[in-house]
């Protein structure tokens, strides 16, 4: 995990700095990391900190940009090609944010239940893959309005994860490979084309629009 130390929004363009000790190891402008499952490119390295440029788009589509000094935030390196995939394959491009809603104790895990829009929960499906934040997690059970996670001690202890309360909000990230399949048998024809999202006030507010 890391600290966002401020985020600075101006005419300019926006600026989040972060406090970090594992990830800055041969950390280099130019460089992908995620930060709470956004990709962003370092702009910035220093001896305890990096920054990174955010674009408005990110900051609307993502919860970073309702983020203030002292908020810890989950922090990965990109992947190489030649070690192991301990998750699923997650490219950092956040769907949507979703919001939990329930927290409880089951055994020493926690079972989190998250309420997602629709685009996201279209690619749900019981013992498949999802990214919360960042983090590459199992989705146990499924409805038309939520999906659960259970949070296994380590995950809870080194993520933001175990810091989460009902109305907290995080970045969803459907499963790529799924993604993949629905377009192309749209393409194929063997499925229809996704309908045109309702642009109302619900949409707006969920987007940090309005």
């Amino acid at each position: 995990m890391g600290v966002v130390k401020s985020l600075e929004k101006n005419a300019a363009g926006n600026r989040l700095l972060i406090l970090a000790s594992a990830i800055l190891d041969d950390l280099e402008i130019g460089a992908s990391v995620s930060v709470s499952g956004a990709c962003l490119t370092v702009v910035a390295v220093g001896e305890r900190e990096f920054a990174v440029d955010v674009s408005p788009e990110t900051l609307s589509v993502t919860t970073l940009g309702g983020m203030g000094a002292g908020a810890p935030v989950n922090l990965e390196r990109a992947m190489k090609l030649n070690e192991r995939i301990g998750g699923h394959l997650v490219a950092g491009h956040v769907d949507a944010v979703g919001s939990i809603r329930q927290r409880r104790q089951e055994g020493n895990s926690i079972v989190l239940t998250i309420e997602a829009p629709k685009e996201v929960l279209r690619y749900c499906v019981p013992k498949g893959s999802i990214t919360v934040d960042g983090i590459s997690m199992t989705t146990n059970h499924v409805t038309d309005r939520t999906f659960s996670v259970v949070v296994i001690p380590h995950t809870a202890k080194v993520t933001t994860l175990g810091l989460k309360n009902p109305g907290d909000t995080v970045n969803l990230e459907c499963d790529l490979i799924g993604k993949y399949v629905e377009r192309l048998l749209q393409e194929r024809g063997q499925l229809p084309p996704n309908p045109a999202p309702v642009i109302d006030r619900d949409y707006l507010q969920k987007r940090g629009l309005i």
